[in-house]
């Protein structure tokens, strides 16, 4: 299995290469010298990272399958779902809602937005930003994926869905590609990946696809680029650095500050598990309370100019 895996990468990432070189050539205002060395050295930890963790997933994912057999055989009347073609689109579709909602829990729960923040802490929005995945992902992220396994999906299969699923990924972050029309009642593109990167307060939290925005559109996160709005790419609160170890820790560091400040242990717990931007005292407020506060807002200028 791992040799399978192993020599489908192979082929993958010169073509990802091209593309970025591609990009680079045609678009260089778009890349920030500084950013984009540090984005290559986050690519580089995280691929060491995931080659390390890799091998450690794919044993649980065969753990639960072979474990789970004769329990399946027992309650269900089978042990595997097989390899039909069917079956292959119903992992893919599978693992695309497991990645909707890891990718969406990153967003909302502040311990997991301290390992996901690398990933959108860049200033610019190209290829090299699809590189920039956190390092320490990789420890919580299988845990989604394990009901496939139990249910009945083959290992292999549900390890190439990912695949699948990161490939697409990678040319979600350009703004080289305009919109694709009907497609994208369907399928996540470009045009739709850049509200999830900008910092815009309308922006913040939406669309958190990866193949499909489907999953998006059915539980409200789904919203299309506002006409006349610039994005403004990277989070509200920096790491103030291109190093890539302070672009993987500073989130870290913050929670730290924020636990140590009040006494309620409460309190403290909500500093690492409620959504980013939570505080005991109101001084810092989370991207919903943001985007409430600017339709108040702006209702109240409806209003004021109606009179």
């Amino acid at each position: 299995m791992e040799l399978v895996i192993s020599k489908y990468i192979v082929y993958i990432y010169p073509f990802l290469a091209v593309l970025l070189i591609v990009e680079f050539m045609i678009a260089r205002e778009q890349f920030i010298k500084k950013e984009t060395w540090g984005s290559l050295a986050i690519a580089l930890g995280a691929t060491l990272m995931a080659s390390a963790m890799k091998l450690v997933a794919l044993t649980i994912l065969i753990f639960v399958f072979e474990a789970t057999k004769d329990l399946r055989l027992d309650l269900l009347g089978y042990e595997t779902f097989g390899w039909a073609w069917y079956v292959w689109i119903f992992a893919i579709l599978g693992d695309d809602f497991n990645f909707y909602w890891h990718h969406r829990l990153c967003h909302e729960v502040r311990l997991l937005w301290a390992l996901h923040i690398p990933h959108h802490n860049s200033e610019t929005f190209n290829f090299t930003v699809a590189l920039r995945n956190g390092w320490f992902m990789f420890f919580w992220k299988p845990s989604l994926w394990l009901w496939m396994p139990l249910v009945g999906f083959e290992p292999v299969m549900i390890a190439t869905a990912l695949i699948i699923n990161s490939t697409y990924q990678y040319w979600l972050h350009t703004t080289m590609i305009p919109s694709l029309g009907i497609l994208e009642k369907v399928f996540n593109s470009p045009y739709l990946h850049v509200v999830h990167h900008s910092s815009n307060v309308e922006y913040m939290d939406k669309n958190h696809g990866g193949i499909l925005v489907i999953w998006d559109r059915i539980f409200g996160t789904y919203l299309k680029p506002i006409k006349g709005l610039t994005p403004q790419y990277g989070v509200t609160k920096g790491p103030g650095s291109y190093n890539p170890f302070i672009a993987n820790v500073h989130e870290f560091g913050n929670i730290w500050k924020d636990v140590s400040k009040v006494d309620r242990w409460a309190d403290k717990i909500k500093y690492i598990f409620y959504p980013p931007g939570w505080s005991h005292d109101g001084s810092t407020i989370t991207a919903k309370e943001m985007q409430l506060q600017l339709a108040q807002n702006r209702l109240r200028v409806d209003e004021a100019r109606r009179y």
